[in-house]
């Protein structure tokens, strides 16, 4: 039988490399502090859209975007995952852009929860004892994180499920990170253009063309929003996806600590215990999974 090691290897490098670029997304965006979320998501799809074809064209896999726009099994699916990014993208800059670092960051701890949840129930992928005391731990901290945090709870759940969701219609969808991520962006391109129609319309005016500096930083939202995507598309075809899941820790700490180290948000000591809880979850579920790896690659 064929060594299923190497695969997996791929597939958690580029889930670890897609989640260490999403740790830095507050900076980005606090740096457009002054457009207002809409357009910033507008823009996003708009620059995402032609990152995508170039990098088709580049890796010739226009028959890929082709099969997957003309058929309606997969058409219907990254529609679906194209409406749940939106979202989850909207609410993020929402609040990042409203001060809500930390509320942010307790969506994406709540998000492997769900996702270990939504693996066990849809995929059935099963959990041994020592990754459901991992799971167990990992809850009792980010229930205490949650509830100090019940004013803005709404923000992270809804950052946690629509992500969930998008990650497991993607691992569902039988297409490649490449050609789903330009699909989604097509899906989303009416409703971006809608949103900036609007704002001109209204009075409000873009931000777009008001300075250099705003003008290069949304330019560079196409390369900033496909590079982390491409690598969690990816990955979520090849690991399993509780797996997928549980190591996205490494995302909300990394936002917590930068919501407390640049944003200067304050830090509770009852916080501190949380994260005792989380990353001794992350350790127990990680030796488990290269003890199981260990005694598969002996045998």
């Amino acid at each position: 039988m064929p060594n299923p090691l190497p695969r997996r290897s791929g597939g958690l490098a580029q889930a670890l490399g897609a989640y260490f670029v999403w740790c830095l997304f507050p900076l980005y965006f606090a740096a457009l502090h002054e457009v207002s979320a809409f357009e910033v998501v507008a823009w996003r799809i708009l620059f995402t859209l032609p990152f995508c074809l170039l990098t088709i064209a580049a890796l010739k896999q226009g028959a890929e975007l082709r099969a997957a726009l003309t058929t309606p099994r997969i058409l219907g699916a990254l529609a679906l995952s194209g409406l749940l990014i939106g979202i989850n993208w909207s609410i993020y800059v929402i609040a990042v852009a409203s001060g809500h670092i930390l509320a942010a960051s307790l969506g994406y701890y709540i998000n492997p929860l769900v996702n270990v949840l939504a693996a066990t129930v849809f995929l059935r992928e099963k959990l041994s004892r020592l990754q459901w005391l991992a799971m167990a731990l990992a809850a009792i901290g980010v229930a205490m994180l949650a509830k100090g945090a019940l004013d803005t709870l709404w923000i992270s759940l809804s950052l946690a499920l629509s992500f969930a969701g998008y990650g497991l219609t993607r691992k569902l969808a039988p297409v490649t990170a490449l050609p789903g991520l330009t699909v989604e962006t097509l899906v989303l391109l009416i409703p971006a253009i809608g949103v900036l129609a609007w704002q001109v319309t209204s009075g409000a005016g873009l931000a777009m063309g008001s300075s250099l500096r705003i003008d290069l930083l949304l330019a560079c939202a196409g390369p900033i929003t496909g590079v982390p995507l491409l690598l969690f598309a990816s990955a979520a075809r090849k690991l399993d996806f509780s797996l997928l899941g549980f190591i996205q820790f490494i995302t909300p700490t990394g936002v917590f600590l930068m919501g407390l180290i640049a944003f200067h948000e304050p830090f509770q000591s009852s916080q501190l215990l949380c994260f005792l809880f989380i990353w001794t979850a992350i350790a127990i579920f990680c030796w488990d999974l290269l003890r199981r790896r260990r005694s598969a690659a002996a045998a």
